[in-house]
């Protein structure tokens, strides 16, 4: 349990918790009382915490993805090379910018001048539908969080390919089936988790793009609030 890969599932699955602890129980009192109202500094709170957990995510599966590729690549030196050093350097530097992240957008959302009682056709306060509801300019907020989102989102992406690129190259070059069957079986988990995690956040903004239904856009961001960190500690207990 004190191997690089424990760590960073542990990383993961903390993460994961406060990822749906951030909506769900507001979610929940919502639906028992019957009352959906949230206040402004509550809904700016849900936002901070919403892109922080979700940007510290991704960062967590790329830096995942390059301990797989060291462990399967490098197998002989993957103790050397991760060590406990690098490893809390890699987890460090996705918290930090997480945070600094996150907290650009709220302060960028802070500027915007909303009308009285407005209403968000969501459950959650998510950062691209407060934007839509401001009465102000939001031309900035837009290109910041556009470039974030491209910035962070294929960033890591590439960071993930990159990585199983050169895992797929080093499984071609072994000779035996078991060796190759054993190097893949290593990744199926984490392969897992990151298609879940692209394919639902993807759905997320395409189904935002495409239509104007507030019921579609609601589906796709419960797949990725709800479902998919809920998926994940199956995914590995079960593999494990």
């Amino acid at each position: 349990l004190h191997t690089p890969m424990y760590f960073f599932l542990s990383n993961l699955s903390l993460v994961d918790i406060c990822f749906i602890s951030t909506t769900i129980p507001k979610m929940l009192v919502n639906i028992q009382i019957q009352r959906k109202a949230i206040t402004y500094a509550g809904c700016i709170t849900q936002i901070y915490f919403l892109i922080l957990f979700s940007v510290l995510d991704i960062s967590l599966l790329t830096a995942m993805a390059y301990d797989r590729f060291v462990a399967i690549c490098h197998p002989l030196h993957y103790m050397v090379i991760m060590n406990p050093r690098l490893c809390g350097l890699l987890v460090l530097v996705c918290w930090i910018m997480s945070i600094l992240n996150s907290l650009l957008h709220c302060l960028m959302a802070l500027r915007l001048s909303f009308c009285e009682n407005l209403e968000i056709p969501h459950f959650i306060c998510e950062l691209n539908q407060m934007i839509q509801l401001a009465c102000s300019d939001t031309f900035l907020n837009n290109m910041v969080m556009y470039f974030a989102a491209v910035l962070v989102g294929v960033g890591s992406f590439l960071g993930i390919l990159f990585s199983y690129s050169k895992i797929v190259s080093c499984i071609r070059g072994m000779s035996s089936a078991q060796g190759k069957y054993k190097a893949f079986s290593t990744c199926a988990s984490h392969i897992s988790v990151v298609s879940l995690f692209y394919c639902t956040t993807l759905g997320v903004y395409l189904s935002s793009a495409a239509t104007q239904s507030s019921h579609s856009s609601e589906t796709a961001s419960v797949m990725y609030t709800v479902v998919a960190p809920m998926l994940n500690p199956f995914i590995y207990s079960l593999r494990n």
